[in-house]
């Protein structure tokens, strides 16, 4: 397996990247390495000796050769010499690194500063005399390279190293998933990725909607400020919690406002809560204007993981759930997993449905990943997450992701195979529009994993003991696998008006052995009927 560095630091001479880079280290528990150093242990010689021996050419050739081993076999944190980038081996290389899942930090440093501090070292042969004219020249130079290449600025003005280390690391910890399809974009999941709200936006919106609801206050809060501190300005929109908020009511006041307020098709909408708050958020981005851009930043476990992929948008009528809405890619999603220390355990829970049902018809190792830990996820508490229990959290989240990206990239508008993510949510809307939403949507999920696996036992694709392990699992993570609350009339008129259904024929999602899910088209009535009494029990 091929080790690469968990971040690579880069800037300007004085910019602090040997102290900063070993906060890094020492954050991430693992080894620094300054380029720098490295070069002069090699040689034998310090580096103004090579430059005025050998000239600066010999030296950036031995730089980058130093540079591209440790890009290639090494799994700590390597500060570069300020001129390093702009090699274009090492450029190239760097690109490369990025491209694998690196992180690629530039210490963007106040120039006075980092003069000061250039100027005190006697180790930089470039900035020998003059250093300040120098250093504004190269700074000049170089910036919009650094710019062009990192994907992690961190303005170190105002801030301690160990604050400018901790960005670095948290952006080092964070995993992103990358959606394909006609309008790409990236899931980011980690802490503090909210941090990237400005920099998903672009510099084009005037105008910023923030669409949320009132228990996600504090991040609503956090938000705002990062939003008009990048210069945009906020109208804040504070919608109802859940369900409550997914309704065309809700959507035609939020219109009125955008109205009022002249948004036009510069502007855009963040939508920051839930699944039900992100669903509104996102088909109001859709509906105005004919589509405006929309960032997604969902903060529940379940809309992680579920609302926040795949540009579903819509609202919830009468007639049934998400009934009337539209597709409608966002230009980004944010998933900061610090939202999770504010979500309540019953809720937190609930969204391990969803994590389960992409399991289930997919990728397995989810399924050993909650058994191992299924007793910390059930014992949720939101004040004491530990290190521990935060890496399963992210390996959960970015799994799911993943498999719900490999089914909406080629996919988007649900006429196939994005259809197998609809595993158990047949009988799951069900279950939440005969219960009036009391139900919370991965609970009902479960249900309606369950009650699919029934089906797909009675009609021989699966065995008893998948029917089983279904049953264990969910119910060692909380979930419930009963529902005891309607009647199978009622349950059955809602199926036919399912989105998978086919006129008058009934279809289905089931299993036919763990990770793989095929269609089940009419199945026989008798069946419907006795899976359904097998989920009341």
């Amino acid at each position: 397996m091929t080790l690469i560095p968990k971040a690579v630091l880069i800037g300007m001479p004085g910019a602090g990247k040997t102290r900063i880079g070993q906060d890094v280290a020492d954050l991430l528990d693992v080894e620094f390495i300054d380029s720098d150093v490295e070069i002069e242990a090699q040689e034998g010689v310090k580096i103004p000796q090579i430059f005025e021996t050998r000239g600066e050419q010999e030296f950036r050739r031995i730089e980058a050769e130093v540079i591209l081993d440790y890009l290639h076999d090494f799994d700590g944190v390597l500060s570069l010499g300020g001129g390093a980038p702009m090699t274009d081996r090492v450029y190239d290389a760097l690109e490369s690194y990025i491209a694998q899942g690196g992180t690629v930090a530039y210490l963007d440093a106040d120039p006075n500063e980092a003069i000061a501090r250039a100027s005190r070292s006697g180790n930089r042969p470039l900035l020998a005399d003059g250093a300040a004219k120098k250093w504004r020249r190269l700074y000049s130079q170089r910036r919009p390279v650094f710019e062009r290449l990192t994907n992690c600025i961190v303005h170190t003005k105002g801030k301690t190293p160990m604050q400018a280390a901790q960005n670095i690391a948290d952006s080092a910890n964070e995993r992103v998933v990358h959606v394909t399809g006609t309008d790409p974009y990236d899931v980011r999941i980690g802490a503090h990725v909210a941090g990237h709200l400005a920099e998903v936006l672009g510099d084009k919106p005037v105008r910023i909607a923030l669409i949320h609801t009132t228990p996600v206050q504090r991040h609503s809060d956090r938000a705002r400020t990062l939003l008009r501190r990048a210069g945009y300005e906020v109208s804040d929109i504070t919608i109802p919690d859940a369900e409550a908020g997914k309704t065309i009511e809700v959507a035609n006041g939020i219109w009125k406002r955008l109205g009022e307020e002249g948004f036009t098709r510069s502007d855009a909408v963040v939508g920051l809560g839930g699944g039900a708050a992100t669903d509104l958020a996102g088909f109001v981005a859709a509906t105005w204007m004919r589509g405006i851009r929309y960032v997604n930043c969902p903060t529940s476990l379940l809309a992680m993981v579920d609302a926040s992929t795949g540009g579903k948008t819509g609202i919830n009528t009468d007639a049934g759930k998400n009934l009337v809405g539209s597709f409608y890619t966002p230009a980004g999603v944010l998933a900061d997993l610090t939202t999770l220390a504010t979500l309540p355990n019953d809720i937190f829970v609930e969204g391990l449905g969803e994590v389960a049902k992409s399991g289930f018809i997919m990728d397995t190792e989810i399924l050993h990943i909650l058994e191992e830990n299924a007793d910390a996820l059930r014992a949720f508490d939101p004040e004491n997450i530990s290190d521990d229990l935060e890496h399963v959290i992210a390996e959960l989240i970015e799994r799911t992701v993943r498999v719900k990206a490999y089914h909406v990239s080629s996919d988007l508008k649900e006429k196939g195979l994005r259809e197998f993510l609809n595993y158990g949510h047949t009988m799951g809307h069900a279950i939440e529009k005969l219960e009036h939403f009391r139900w919370r949507h991965g609970n009902a999920v479960a249900v309606g994993m369950v009650y699919a696996a029934e089906l797909a036992h009675l009609l021989g694709y699966i065995d008893q003991d998948l029917v089983d392990y279904h049953r264990s699992l969910l119910s060692s993570l909380g979930l419930p696998i009963s529902w005891n609350g309607g009647e199978f009339e009622d349950v059955l008129a809602l199926m036919h008006r399912d989105k998978k259904a086919r006129g008058n024929m009934l279809r289905f999602v089931v299993l036919d052995r763990p990770g793989h899910v095929v269609h089940l088209d009419n199945p026989p009535a008798d069946a419907v009927e006795e899976a359904f009494r097998r989920i009341q029990q």
